[in-house]
Formats: C-alpha cells, sequence, structure tokens
C-alpha cells in the first residue's frame, strides 16, 4: 500500500514533465543528423567507398583482411614496382637511421638537411630545370602554386577535368579564372583570346588525367601559348617515372621539356610511393614559392625516411630506362587482350585502363567479384569520376608479369560474362 501511494505523489511530477515543451536538438545532433541522411543516400546510390584492409607490403600481390592467401593487386599507382624494392627500402632504412624520424619542424626554421637539398637538386636534374622545391604531398604543391605565382591582374586557364587538387589550389588564388572544355584546342584558343587583357596568363592541365588516363595534346598547348603569350604548367603525378623514352614524363613523350615552364609531381605514385610532392622550374619561380607559398611554409619538412627512398627511386631510374619501357609493353598487352574481349577501355596507351561500365553499382559489384577470383580491383564512381561513367580502373606495374596480366584478363571475362558486360 505505501508503494502505491508513493508512486501515486510521484504522477503529478511525471505529468508534468510530459507537458514540457519539445527540446530542439543540439547543433551535435543536428549535424549528425543531417549527415546520417547524407551517407545513407550515398549507399542508396550504390557509391559507398569501403577501405579494404591490407596486411603486407605493397607490390604486385598482396594479402588482403579475410582473404586466404596472396591477391594479385591491380590499382596501385606503383608503376614502376618500385614501393617495396629492396634498395628503396634500404635508402629509406639508411636515413631513417642517419638523419631521424622527421624534424619537427617546417624547412625554414630548422627542417631542412642535406638529404633535402640534395633531392631537391636531383629532381631538377632529372626534369632538366633549374630548381626544385619539395612538399609534403603533390596536392600541397598545387594547393601552394597558384596562390604565390598569380595576383589579381592575371588569369589562369584549366582544363575541365583536372584533378581535384588543381582545381582547389586555382580557388584558392585571385587571378581570373577560364575553365576549357577537356582538351579542347579551340576552346582555349578563344578562352587565351580573352584573357589578353590580364597581364599573365597560366595554362594548367593534367599531363596525365588520372581517371581516364589520356595524355594532354602538350605540343599543341604549347603552340598555343606561344601564340598567346602564356605559361604552361602541368601535373605530372601518372606520368613522372615512366611516360616518355627516359621516364621524364608527358613533356619528354612529346618533345616539349624545353616548352613547359612548370611541371608539379609526386613521390607518392612511381618514385617509391611513399610521399612526398614537389614544383620543379625556372630558379625565380621557386624562390618565390619558398617565400609565399603556404603549404610549404607551414607544413612539417618532408620526413628523412621518405627523402632517403625517393632519392634512391630517381636513382634506379636515371641509370636505367628498362623498367619505364617493361610498362609500356605489358600495359598493351592489357588492353590489346581487353579490348578482344570485348571490354572498352578507357584512355591512351597508358597504364591507366579503366574498364567502362557506366553503372556504379556495377562497377562495385564486379570490383567484388573479382576479389573473389583473386584480383584486386576498384570500382570508382561519382563524386570521383562523372555520374554515368563509373568504371573500374585498372593499372599496370612493371613488377606484373606476363602470367599475372593474363590471370587479371581472364578473371574479367568471366565476371564480365556473369554480369552481361561481355559475351
Amino acid at each position: 500500500m505505501l508503494r502505491c501511494r508513493n508512486l501515486y505523489r510521484l504522477l503529478p511530477v511525471f505529468r508534468g514533465a510530459a507537458a514540457l515543451p519539445h527540446r530542439p536538438l543540439s547543433a551535435l545532433a543536428q549535424l549528425q543528423q543531417v549527415l546520417e541522411a547524407e551517407l545513407d543516400a550515398i549507399r542508396a546510390a550504390g557509391t559507398w567507398k569501403g577501405e579494404r584492409v591490407i596486411c603486407s607490403k605493397q607490390g604486385p600481390r598482396i594479402k588482403v583482411e579475410g582473404r586466404q592467401g596472396e591477391i594479385l593487386n591491380f590499382c596501385a599507382n606503383n608503376y614502376l614496382g618500385l614501393s617495396s624494392h629492396p634498395a628503396v627500402i634500404e635508402s629509406s632504412r639508411q636515413a631513417l637511421d642517419g638523419w631521424g624520424a622527421g624534424l619537427s619542424s617546417v624547412r625554414f626554421i630548422c627542417g631542412t638537411q642535406d638529404i633535402h637539398k640534395s633531392l631537391e637538386d636531383k629532381i631538377a636534374r632529372f626534369h632538366a630545370r633549374e630548381d626544385a622545391i619539395l612538399y609534403i604531398s603533390c596536392f600541397d604543391a598545387n594547393a601552394g602554386i597558384f596562390e604565390a605565382l598569380l595576383a589579381p591582374e592575371d588569369a589562369v586557364l584549366s582544363d575541365e577535368l583536372n584533378h581535384a587538387s588543381i582545381i582547389d589550389g586555382i580557388r584558392l588564388c585571385k587571378a581570373n579564372k577560364y575553365r576549357y572544355k577537356h582538351m579542347d584546342m579551340g576552346d582555349l584558343e578563344e578562352k587565351l583570346k580573352d584573357a589578353q587583357k590580364h597581364r599573365l596568363r597560366l595554362i594548367a592541365t593534367d599531363g596525365v588525367f588520372s581517371m581516364d588516363g589520356d595524355i594532354a595534346p602538350l605540343r599543341e598547348i604549347c603552340d598555343l601559348a606561344e601564340r598567346y603569350k602564356a605559361l604552361v604548367f602541368i601535373d605530372e603525378c601518372h606520368a613522372t617515372g615512366f611516360m616518355g623514352p627516359t621516364g621524364r614524363g608527358t613533356d619528354e613523350l612529346l618533345g616539349v621539356m624545353d616548352r613547359v615552364a612548370l611541371v608539379n609531381s609526386t613521390l607518392g605514385k612511381a618514385l617509391g610511393g611513399a610521399a612526398g610532392g614537389y614544383t620543379t622550374g625556372p630558379k625565380e619561380v621557386i624562390s618565390l614559392l619558398r617565400q609565399r607559398s603556404r603549404p610549404y611554409l607551414f607544413s612539417n619538412a618532408l620526413p628523412p625516411s621518405v627523402v632517403g627512398s625517393a632519392s634512391k627511386a630517381l636513382d634506379l631510374l636515371m641509370e636505367s630506362s628498362s623498367i619505364a619501357q617493361s610498362v609500356a609493353t605489358k600495359t598493351q598487352r592489357f588492353r590489346t587482350q581487353m579490348t578482344a574481349a570485348g571490354f572498352t577501355i578507357g584512355g591512351n596507351n597508358h597504364p591507366i585502363c579503366p574498364v567502362m561500365l557506366g553503372d556504379a553499382r556495377l562497377a562495385s559489384t564486379m570490383a567484388d567479384n573479382m576479389l573473389e577470383r583473386g584480383i584486386y580491383v576498384i570500382g570508382f564512381s561519382y563524386p570521383v569520376v562523372p555520374k554515368g561513367k563509373a568504371r573500374i580502373r585498372v593499372q599496370i606495374s612493371a613488377a606484373h608479369s606476363e602470367e599475372d596480366i593474363d590471370q587479371c584478363v581472364s578473371a574479367f571475362v568471366e565476371v564480365g560474362r556473369k554480369h552481361g558486360v561481355v559475351s
């Protein structure tokens, strides 16, 4: 009875609590609600990007969490197979032992070691330029160059399919911005005519466009640049080390090394695959970047181990071009067999070989089916590529054997038939 009376006394309290007005969501709860809806939409569209976990060194054969045995890896930027090259690893280890784990500083305070200057000199010689400057990534190099060089009275003309880092870097600068249609020289010329009213004109393009593997028409771009008094900038992340007779890049491939003013590229793909990026070009440009480029001024120096690995990768490349040449041979083997099987392969004889599928969910499902057959590839969909242009991006490495390539093609044919992509 006592319990009932006590409960009865509490009823008004409960009634009063129920009558309180609804409390609005906190700012954090509101954010979480918005983000959950966005994440659900990504899942529903079939464009969710999961992250598989690798339990081994990077290479043509890797171990993947939850999978038995080795898997053939066909989607790394490890074009020259140097990410786990014994000499590259040893050079990294020696730099770690001799110069430490890191500098705990930006370059201009106490973050410049002799090995940083040596690598910058080596990069400039490799590209046949006057000087070079290191960044923690090529994304940072692209973020730091346009704002430092271009003023409100200047103009920058950018290919519409340039890498996100170029687009973001251009957004940061105060120059007048023109966007020309992808590799459309007629449209670029019209934009250059309009840009004559500005002080400086800089044409910015990827040397190789990473999603499609197509190569910028640098000869024609340089012709227009000379006609309309413009400078040419190229991002060579997917070209340095293996495009051109000696791997110098698309400007070497197309015979315009002396006509391209500025080159940005990466140490995180063909050149060891660890991290790091750089700008190389005229001494005056590099000197100004050291004074004004915000990612350079406000980011820690590149770790010594990364400097060591990249330096050795460049040594190997400058000693012999045979590794770079083997990439071209293996790329041709893959492209020829896949085309003969009925697949549509994007790009222009580049080791980036996009298997075009169109549908995002199909690309994701086929990539999963390939993994079940021992082949590691990833489906690419919006926003990484435009809607309706989903694909599986295959990347060929010098470390792949002919048997590896044949096995990959065989798996693609089997999976493609399963989904009605090829007959």
